[in-house]
């Protein structure tokens, strides 16, 4: 492992790192900086949690020149989260080196972001939407951009940003310098590569393929459903017990009975979803940080979120896709730790469990647990009404999957998933996120 020293960078840039507590390069990181530094374009394939964020900020910082008017660099991030840690992270390296970041996101004052543009920054950290917005409006000029980085550009994709992405790019100087991050290679992704990179662009590729999903991770799983639901999660939270858990439901609703059923039951849990404020989620976010033993969450959290100590992944409802696994997953086993992954399911999703142990190269084990202490459970009336469904409950607003829904919010995207179409955004009533703050830990560079 080198130290950041040892990447041939200016002597200030070295000493913002060592200030803000990096020393040594990752993996990721000593691979990408020096093909950055030739001027190269590339794909960086890595999990997320590997220092991905200082593999494109540290050569852009290293590269642009401040005298030059401008913005030098844009940076687009699926969520508004992942934005805000990634300027977060630029702005606490920029204070050292006189960088100016502005972050652009819905669900925020645009105009305050539009005053931000016209004091001058030397680079934007921002949402799909949000900078088309901007660009719309005459207040992001992108003619004299050197850096293009797009971040999590698989969950771009699959958020159906690419028209998005395209508009941005058809905006952006032939000659500049196009850096993508990813964690898996789709090949859309290949596809993008070749149209807008140059023909010699480089793939970095960080760890194998298994490595790069879910390899540190155990996986189990138990059938139920209706109220039985409820008694074989509190049965393997007593099994178990994590030390720190997600529990991903399908629904705003469900997400919201699961929070009670485990407070009934003694447990420490926070929520997160939609249909709270920005101010809730943000708060819930903290408390889960700071303590909190479990978290309830729709599949938004799978995106962007970067948490420390996550033990236990425990899917209430079955994701829809292997995909869809793999991120939820994801928010465990950090920086190589090991974790747990378990999954409830429905009789007539055996299918959906092989495809996911095929697709995600991993063997799920059914377990066994002893219910009996929760078989009389005490459930909602509202759960009761849709016991009968094998592959859980379908009441309540479902994010990003099924039917026709548009949502407010500055930020512009479309997502299929599910069974129909998702149109909507990262602002106001659209996509909710989590601000994640600044910590001087490896995950958030």
């Amino acid at each position: 492992m080198k130290e950041f020293s040892q990447l041939e960078l200016r002597p200030e840039l070295v000493d913002a790192l060592q200030k803000i507590g990096f020393v040594n390069a990752t993996e990721v990181q000593e691979q990408a900086i020096p093909v950055a530094l030739q001027g190269k374009d590339m794909i960086v394939r890595a999990k997320t949690g590997t220092g991905k964020t200082g593999a494109f900020l540290v050569p852009i910082m290293q590269s642009m020149h401040l005298h030059e008017s401008g913005i030098g660099a844009i940076i687009i991030t699926p969520t508004r989260e992942l934005a805000l840690q990634v300027s977060s992270v630029a702005g606490k390296l920029g204070s050292f080196i006189h960088f100016r970041t502005t972050t652009v996101y819905g669900g925020a004052s645009i105009n305050v972001q539009m005053e931000q543009l016209r004091r001058g920054t030397n680079i934007v950290v921002g949402t799909p939407g949000r900078i088309i917005d901007l660009i719309e409006r005459g207040a992001l000029r992108l003619d004299r951009i050197k850096y293009l980085v797009l971040d999590e550009a698989d969950t771009m994709l699959d958020m159906g940003f690419i028209e998005d992405i395209e508009l941005i790019i058809s905006r952006l100087p032939h000659e500049r310098q196009t850096m993508m991050f990813s964690a898996t290679m789709p090949k859309a992704i290949v596809d993008i590569a070749r149209h807008h990179m140059k023909d010699d662009y480089q793939t970095i590729t960080v760890g194998k393929e298994e490595e790069i999903t879910v390899n540190t991770i155990s996986h189990s799983y138990y059938v139920a459903k209706g109220r039985m639901k409820f008694a074989a999660l509190l049965s393997y939270i007593d099994q178990y017990q994590p030390r720190k858990a997600i529990i991903f439901s399908r629904t705003q609703h469900e997400a919201d009975l699961i929070h009670d059923v485990l407070r009934k039951n003694g447990h420490d849990a926070i929520l997160i979803h939609g249909g709270l404020t920005q101010a809730k989620r943000e708060h819930s976010l903290h408390s889960f940080r700071s303590g909190a033993r479990f978290m309830v969450a729709t599949n938004v959290a799978a995106r962007g979120l970067d948490i420390a100590d996550v033990t236990d992944i425990i899917n209430f409802d079955a994701p829809d896709t292997p995909f869809d696994y793999v991120h939820r997953v994801g928010r465990s086993a950090r920086m190589g730790k090991e974790g747990r992954a378990f999954t409830l399911i429905g009789l007539d999703q055996k299918g959906l469990m092989r495809a996911i142990q095929m697709d995600a190269n991993v063997e799920m084990k059914e377990i066994q647990l002893n219910t009996s202490k929760y078989n009389n459970i005490e459930v909602p009336h509202s759960v009761r009404r849709f016991e009968g469904r094998a592959g859980g409950f379908h009441h309540g607003s479902r994010e990003g999957s099924g039917g026709f829904r548009q949502h407010g919010g500055n930020d512009r995207g479309q997502r299929r998933g599910g069974g129909g179409f998702h149109r909507g955004g990262s602002g106001g009533g659209g996509r909710p996120y989590q601000r994640r703050g600044y910590s001087s830990d490896r995950r958030n560079f």
